[in-house]
């Protein structure tokens, strides 16, 4: 149910794994699954170009691509019911229904202007675009300083538009990468032509002095005012399990996601997965322990989707490693997961943005490493979390000696 990256993960990985059964992809998208990743990075709005596989692969391959919503789920009778009132019967069902983009519930700001935006889906970009126009100088107030923020400021300032950033934190992404790389991202992005509001605290909206019906100004508690033409929330989701409110067989956690074991098997419902946004699973890399973790990153619930694939053919379900990327005017590329906390950052290579910057941080506590992070370096990184998964990845103490990660030996692992 959904067709995001996980679903498309797991429709992939069961074809090529031999699967023979029937497959069927409810989604109310409108549209096959694309490639979201590229509605931040590029603004792209084209379903043509944004489509991760043509028509034909999902008729050749025999997958039924339905235009519905999800609205009921029976476990014990094994059937998905839909707005249209269908109900279809399964005997695997994964639920991949993603999230819905959060709106602030401040004045101005809870889609009660126009020109104010959230960007999730395909219309969220075409809007957007419209907006914005094709001339540059708009005026364009980002909140929020994580990877959407991020992503979407930068590519708007590489159009030529005058683009502040506001976030709650000293450095944007501090809570995932921490203030030192932040501080590169940021710097990246302002020699791009980015100004950032940090540590800063959203008011309200306010209408335009021309058109009381759309946004004029972003204000700040600290009595900031920056005009505005248009304004993206970037402040993160909520998951998409409204279907499931009330389901006695499934209890919702507190933010509304799906607990599932390490295979994304939910809890005490057979035959039954989730994965991506709405999945909350234990991690068990390194320094995770079993503790309760949710990523919404597309990459994270594609590889999501082809670890249930694994399970429903009954092969060996390896250690799952969170891998994500980002375009922050340079590729940044990251694995692992600090769910546990860390308490060293151990950068190797340059930071700054003249030299370069070409560089791999491991993040870590006490001597092990938790995770990755890379500009500059990609394969560190994808050999990193190879490592991490076979319980191989080196302490801090021999990357401080100078161990080259590349250099670690790889044999064939049957569990993959």
């Amino acid at each position: 149910m959904g067709g995001g990256s996980g679903a498309l993960g797991a429709m992939e990985a069961l074809r090529a794994g031999g699967y023979k059964g029937g497959i069927t992809v409810v989604s109310k998208e409108g549209y096959r699954p694309i490639d979201r990743t590229k509605l931040s990075k590029a603004l792209l709005a084209d379903v043509e170009k944004l489509a991760w596989r043509s028509p034909d692969f999902y008729k050749e391959a025999g997958i039924d691509l339905v235009d519905d919503e999800v609205t009921a789920m029976d476990f014990a009778a094994k059937t998905v019911g839909t707005k249209s009132g269908k109900k279809i019967s399964y005997s695997k069902v994964i639920l991949a229904t993603g999230g819905s983009a959060r709106w602030l519930p401040l004045a101005g700001l809870k889609g009660d202007l126009k020109n104010v935006f959230v960007l999730r889906t395909v219309p969220d970009a075409e809007a957007i675009v419209k907006a914005a126009g094709e001339d540059g100088s708009k005026k364009i107030v980002v909140i929020g300083s994580s990877f959407i923020g991020m992503e979407v400021g930068n590519c708007l300032a590489g159009k030529k538009h005058d683009v502040s950033i506001i976030g709650m934190e000293e450095e944007p992404m501090e809570r995932v990468m921490g203030k030192l790389l932040g501080k590169v991202f940021r710097a990246l992005l302002v020699k791009n032509g980015v100004k950032f509001y940090t540590s800063a605290t959203v008011d309200k909206a306010t209408p335009s002095a021309t058109d009381s019906s759309s946004v004029g100004a972003v204000h700040l508690k600290d009595g900031t005012t920056l005009e505005a033409d248009l304004v993206i929330e970037g402040v993160g989701i909520a998951p998409a399990t409204e279907y499931l409110q009330g389901n006695s067989a499934v209890t919702l956690l507190r933010d509304h996601s799906i607990a599932v074991d390490k295979t994304f098997a939910i809890k005490g419902v057979y035959d039954a997965f989730a994965i991506g946004d709405i999945a909350t699973y234990p991690y068990h890399g390194p320094g995770g322990n079993g503790q309760d973790t949710r990523i919404e990153h597309w990459d994270v619930a594609q590889n999501a989707g082809r670890t249930v694939a694994r399970s429903i053919l009954g092969a060996n379900t390896p250690p799952f490693i969170p891998i994500f990327w980002s375009a922050l005017g340079t590729a940044l590329r990251y694995c692992g997961n600090t769910v546990g906390g860390y308490d060293d950052v151990l950068v190797l290579g340059e930071t700054s943005i003249d030299k370069g910057p070409s560089f791999i941080a491991y993040y870590t506590k006490d001597d092990e490493v938790l995770a990755a992070a890379s500009i500059g370096k990609d394969p560190l990184v994808m050999q990193a979390a190879e490592l991490m998964r076979r319980g191989k990845m080196p302490g801090k103490s021999e990357l401080k000696k100078g161990v080259d990660i590349l250099e670690i030996d790889l044999p064939s692992d049957n569990k993959i």
